[in-house]
């Protein structure tokens, strides 16, 4: 299942990947602080979305 979490100030992309990594290791990645705007990085999420993924593509 791929992640996305994304700045909620400025909209900048923290981390996209398949590989679901904890808040704490995203935030460490980033010094505490979104690298485009300097908004400190919170481990409560502001809002979360679960989408189902595309199958677009992929034959069965």
């Amino acid at each position: 299942m791929p992640q996305q979490v994304i700045c909620e100030k400025c909209g900048f992309v923290l981390y996209e990947g398949t590989e679901l990594k904890p808040p704490d290791e995203i935030i460490q990645t980033h010094d505490g602080k979104c690298p485009k705007c300097s908004k400190k990085i919170s481990f409560v999420p502001k809002k979360v979305e679960v989408r189902a993924a595309s199958n677009t593509g992929k034959k069965r």
